[in-house]
């Protein structure tokens, strides 16, 4: 089997989503197994390291055994060795460095959300297009195995007709004066790209459509919870951008979804993010991991007495689908996807029109909130 090396340029990557998921967990395994089998050769990922901060790369590419790393984004598009473009950066410096890779002939993959606004989102996906480069948006959680014992239930009946969703995701991300924050303070800044409704709708954009049908409407409430926090640096700053939302959707084939996001919410649930779905036929609560299902027939009938209390442990009703397959992490089944798309051309759905997507359910989101009402949500292109 030939191998087929493959550069990748991965821009913004010394932050921890992509560190771990990106780079560690996904290219970096696929070298330290070998590569990537695709037909009759193997790809080689070959990761060069770009940012603004000289020590972070260095030390980073010491950490995965000398990878090569620069400050110089220009010079890095300049290089025929590197035909992918990778970009972790934080949303609002997303659009620039990917609108030169593309201008540079590049293969250009993006974590969401690709933009602050659909125009720019828009934008990326048509000149991508006339640029003739391939492109991608990073959609993982539909690579998550709970999500992906959810899919099989659908696809196999399981429910019979769906009739609603519920999903919950969030914890409570500590304000910093006390315990450090564990996601970084520029979420939390309006001008810096940050906003749980820009970052969680583009999530459920792609987990709606490519589960429960394409989204028709949405209404939204966003809210700021915790009005005051401390920075990386211990500085004290006030929050103006939503720490919550709670939105419901309504997609074609009439599933109504709810979905509360939060950074200020305490778990008691199954998982950081759960989907309770309901059928005619039967129900089921899927986690990152794990899904739990209970069929019509194993259905208890629950009667309403508040004078007898709690009678049933409701959790005991319900049945753990078994691991059928050794699930992958869920950022590196893309990330081979997308590999095998530029070397072979093989098809790949998860492209920068699903992210525009994303981003305009996310503006129809704030724009419900600032309107207090129902919106549709029109055709993209």
């Amino acid at each position: 089997m030939k191998t087929a090396p493959l550069g990748i340029i991965m821009n913004g990557v010394t932050g921890r989503m992509g560190t771990n998921q990106h780079l560690m967990r996904s290219l970096m395994e696929i070298r330290k197994e070998g590569g990537l089998p695709a037909g009759d050769q193997c790809i080689i990922p070959e990761p060069l390291l770009v940012g603004r901060n000289e020590a972070k790369l260095k030390a980073l590419s010491d950490q995965c055994g000398g990878l090569p790393w620069s400050t110089d984004l220009d010079a890095v598009l300049s290089d025929d060795q590197y035909q992918v473009y990778f970009d972790a950066l934080s949303t609002v410096l997303r659009v620039e460095g990917t609108r030169k890779a593309i201008r540079a002939g590049k293969d250009v993959y993006l974590e969401k959300p690709i933009a602050t606004t659909s125009e720019e989102a828009l934008s990326l996906y048509h000149a991508a297009e006339e640029a003739g480069v391939k492109h991608g948006v990073v959609q993982d959680k539909l690579w998550l195995p709970g999500l992906l014992k959810l899919k099989h239930l659908i696809d196999t009946g399981f429910f019979g007709r769906i009739l609603s969703v519920r999903g919950e995701f969030g914890y409570w991300v500590f304000e910093g004066d006390g315990v450090p924050m564990q996601r970084p303070s520029w979420n939390y800044k309006k001008a810096e790209g940050g906003g749980i409704i820009l970052d969680m709708l583009c999530h459920w954009r792609y987990v709606i459509d490519n589960l429960f049908g394409n989204i028709n409407s949405v209404t939204c409430l966003g809210e700021i919870h915790v009005r005051r926090r401390w920075d990386e640096a211990g500085n004290i700053f006030e929050v103006d951008t939503d720490d919550a939302a709670y939105a419901t959707f309504v997609t074609e084939p009439g599933i109504v979804c709810q979905f509360n996001s939060s950074w200020a919410t305490r778990v008691r649930r199954d998982d950081l993010l759960t989907l309770h779905v309901d059928g005619e036929k039967a129900s089921a609560v899927a986690g990152l991991t794990q899904c739990q299902i209970q069929p019509a027939a194993a259905t208890p009938r629950y009667v309403w007495n508040p004078d007898e209390g709690k009678t049933l442990e409701y959790a005991s009703h319900w049945t753990l689908m078994p691991d059928t397959e050794n699930y992958k992490n869920a950022f590196r089944a893309q990330w081979e996807l997308f590999l095998k798309h530029v070397v072979l051309d093989t098809p790949f759905h998860w492209n920068l029109l699903e992210g525009a997507k994303g981003v305009q359910l996310a503006e129809l989101g704030m724009e419900s909130w600032q309107r207090r009402t129902w919106l549709d949500v029109p055709d993209l292109v």
